[in-house]
């Protein structure tokens, strides 16, 4: 009896192994109340794909910061994530709609609103000894980037003391 032939063969990607070095990145999501718990989740399963259990304390924690403010920021209807791993560090990017202020008093005014409501992010970073701002954006529009480096070793350190 001949073997079974698949007309349509499912084949395992082995071209792009699931490492660190190989996660990139993107998702868009409704500037609504549940999309910072979203942005976690989603964060936590693309971390440990890539075998970043390592680091997904202190990342979900971050990107959650991120996105909340960038949904309590933007006037449209959504954000986008971007999630990218290099030189031994998440680089976690968030981009909202809300446009840099010309007036100099309005954009101080602006930014330390936005400040104030990253301050667990900003102990978060420094804990992990990584990077983090905000500033114009040039795409995927005009509004505002938010972002910040989490260095690995940081990461870990900062998982393991919680």
């Amino acid at each position: 009896m001949p073997e079974a032939v698949s007309i349509c063969p499912h084949p395992v990607d082995t071209r792009t192994p699931r490492v660190p070095e190989n996660l990139a990145y993107s998702l868009t999501l409704p500037a609504a109340l549940a999309s910072p718990a979203v942005a976690r989740s989603a964060a936590r399963t693309i971390l440990e794909a890539h075998g970043l259990y390592d680091v997904t304390a202190a990342a979900i924690q971050v990107i959650g910061e991120l996105a909340a403010c960038a949904c309590v920021f933007t006037p449209s209807d959504s954000v986008y994530l971007s999630l990218r791993y290099r030189d031994d560090a998440l680089r976690i990017s968030l981009y909202d709609g809300h446009p840099r202020h010309t007036h100099r008093r309005l954009a101080a005014a602006c930014d330390g609103r936005r400040r104030s409501l990253l301050l667990l992010l900003a102990c978060v970073m420094h804990a992990c000894d990584g990077e983090w701002g905000f500033g114009a954006s040039q795409e995927p529009g005009d509004g505002t980037r938010l972002w910040a480096v989490l260095p690995r070793e940081g990461a870990r350190e900062y998982g393991h003391a919680a």
